[in-house]
């Protein structure tokens, strides 16, 4: 059978809605071991596609176990809510801002603590799992990706087979070493909201920031097919060209701003990659297998299935500001985050239940409307 690489890309709360979709192809293909020999993540994906690697043996039970801790996140799981922490990070950000580095070096660089995201990968992620599965060829190749903010280098740090060789491309190497909850937090940290992480005395950030290709790390770990779950919705060019002529302001907050950086961070790169590789595709179908045999960089063709929300998950956060603990939302409203604006923003950090359960029942739905072309994909 063809390698199969599943990729999961970043956003946030937005992820549950890939936890729905992994859980409608569990439903659909009705694998009990894992359809995908290959996983790569980034952001938040890093922390799916790490958790469906742990349970590669039992696909349908790793699926179901992350819906099930999905679905018990509250804000104060995955980052301290209390008004002591709040403020004290709330008050170090205006010293660092005000005082022009009078009282020292500034130490702002995020928002919210993550411990209790640490704590609850500590928990829930037994990645020793992942070098038995490796060890076992259930596995062919498992990696994610993060931002190292000294350099600007986007790395994907993976574990695999043998065969699979180390690579480096303009602004992005990997490096080859056992997967930890360390390197998933790296992944998963969004910028300014999260605290960078330090692996080996590196610093990074989220997987998302620098990459512009989240399917390569598949493709380097030897994906001959890839299935890939975003976060962003399609909008028709006659939609984008309505919104550009009828929306109209006189001012902009800094949450509306906030919001449209982070979208670019998360929403655009895998969308670009897919037409880039469909792109690709159709250039070597028209190119012998003979002429491709000759080229140093091994062209082949690599189906790739794409599934995506039909809905807009930023939008569908409007009405989740009400779920958020009080002081959040007091420190929030400062930058002009609330329920009629900043949604996009806001649907980042959004780990409430309603909205969770929310994305994860159209990931679901969405996924089962297209059970017949899922059927084909992984039977061709």
């Amino acid at each position: 059978m063809a390698r199969i690489g599943l990729v999961l890309s970043g956003g946030g709360a937005r992820a549950a809605y890939q936890v729905g979709a992994v859980r409608a192809l569990s439903d659909i293909l009705g694998r009990q071991t894992t359809p995908f020999s290959i996983l790569a993540g980034l952001s938040a994906g890093a922390i799916n596609s790490t958790a469906l690697a742990i349970g590669a043996d039992d696909f349908a039970e790793a699926s179901g176990r992350l819906n099930d801790v999905w679905m018990s996140l509250t804000p104060d799981r995955v980052f301290r809510t209390d008004f002591p922490k709040l403020a004290s990070l709330g008050v170090r950000w205006f010293k660092d801002v005000t005082t022009g580095g009078v009282l020292g070096p500034s130490r702002a660089n995020h928002l919210l603590d993550t411990a209790p995201l640490r704590e609850l990968l500590t928990r829930e992620l037994d990645v020793s799992r992942v070098q038995q599965h490796l060890r076992s060829g259930l596995l062919h190749g498992v990696a994610v990706s993060a931002t190292n903010y000294l350099t600007g280098t986007t790395v994907t740090f993976f574990d695999g087979s043998d065969e699979i060789k180390p690579w480096v491309r303009h602004g992005r190497i990997s490096v080859r070493e056992p997967l930890g909850v360390e390197h998933v937090m790296a992944s998963a940290a969004i910028p300014i909201f999260f605290p960078p992480v330090s692996v080996d005395g590196k610093i990074y950030g989220d997987g998302g920031v620098r990459m512009t290709t989240p399917l390569s790390p598949a493709i380097h770990l030897g994906a001959e097919k890839i299935v890939a779950i975003g976060i962003r919705y399609y909008r028709t060019p006659e939609t984008t060209i309505a919104l550009n002529a009828d929306l109209r302001a006189d001012s902009v907050s800094l949450a509306k701003i906030s919001g449209v950086l982070l979208n670019s961070v998360f929403l655009d790169s895998l969308d670009n990659d897919m037409e880039r590789l469909e792109r690709i595709n159709r250039t070597i179908a028209f190119v012998p297998e003979a002429e491709r045999a000759k080229s140093p960089d091994l062209l082949r063709r690599i189906p790739a299935l794409s599934l995506r929300p039909s809905q807009d998950l930023g939008r569908l956060a409007e009405d989740q500001y009400a779920q958020f603990p009080a002081t959040l939302r007091y420190l929030l409203r400062g930058i002009g985050a609330s329920g009629e604006s900043g949604w996009d923003l806001l649907s980042y950090v959004a780990f409430v239940p309603g909205y969770l359960a929310t994305l994860i029942e159209l990931g679901y739905a969405d996924t089962l409307a297209r059970r017949g072309e899922i059927e084909a994909f992984f039977a061709s």
